[in-house]
């Protein structure tokens, strides 16, 4: 399982970021950057994120 973010509904907010707990995520000037590799699909991302667009998905 691995983090998504919908960035039609994403507002940059930054909230996801602090809560990774191994720093997967990074906020760039137009996007939310997910690492892939580091990401444990935990789920904290999705469960703190005001907007709803990060979601964690199997077999991403």
């Amino acid at each position: 399982m691995k983090a998504q973010c919908n960035t039609d509904k994403c507002i940059y907010c930054g909230a996801c970021v602090g809560v990774c707990p191994v720093g997967a995520l990074t906020l760039d000037e137009t996007r939310i950057v997910i690492d892939k590799k580091k990401c444990i699909g935990c789920g904290a991302c999705a469960k703190i994120c005001p907007a709803g667009a990060m979601t964690v998905k199997e077999g991403e």
